[in-house]
């Protein structure tokens, strides 16, 4: 299945919550979806439609957090990167890692450096950082401050 047939199945599924998708390259697309979508759109891209969830990124965007979740398909030479926005305050999403056992380290590293708390995870516990690293104190925030779990 190559990207615009992607994109259509997506459209078709998801209806408004798709919030937007656009083609960056002949090879790589982007989509944007809310946040409850994420669980449902990976049952959709990983058992559905077979695609392979090459990692997670994670940034602080100044008022929100912002999630990417890059899935390859490998059999058609695509990528498509699965965007959404939570609230930085409360930077919570439920966990995927259950549907997609790839993605449980992934979450583990991005709520120890970001913050983002996955509910529903299986196992989220430090992954890079010490056992006893300050809660709160998250590296890649905006806010942080070098001193604060250096130590």
């Amino acid at each position: 299945m190559n990207g615009p047939a992607t994109e259509q199945v997506l459209r078709e599924r998801l209806g408004e919550r798709l919030r937007g998708f656009r083609q960056h390259s002949p090879r790589r697309f982007y989509a944007e979806v809310a946040p409850e979508s994420v669980p449902e759109v990976t049952r959709l891209l990983f058992r559905e439609l077979g695609l392979r969830l090459q990692t997670v990124t994670g940034t602080d965007g100044g008022d929100h957090m912002e999630l990417l979740y890059h899935w390859a398909n490998d059999g058609e030479g695509y990528v498509l990167s699965i965007r959404t926005r939570i609230d930085r305050e409360k930077p919570e999403i439920a966990s995927v890692a259950e549907i997609c056992k790839g993605a449980e380290w992934i979450e583990r590293e991005i709520w120890e450096l970001l913050g983002v708390n996955f509910t529903g995870h299986p196992d989220l516990r430090h992954l890079l950082l010490r056992d006893d690293w300050p809660e709160g104190a998250c590296p890649l925030r905006r806010d942080y401050r070098k001193g604060e779990g250096d130590g």
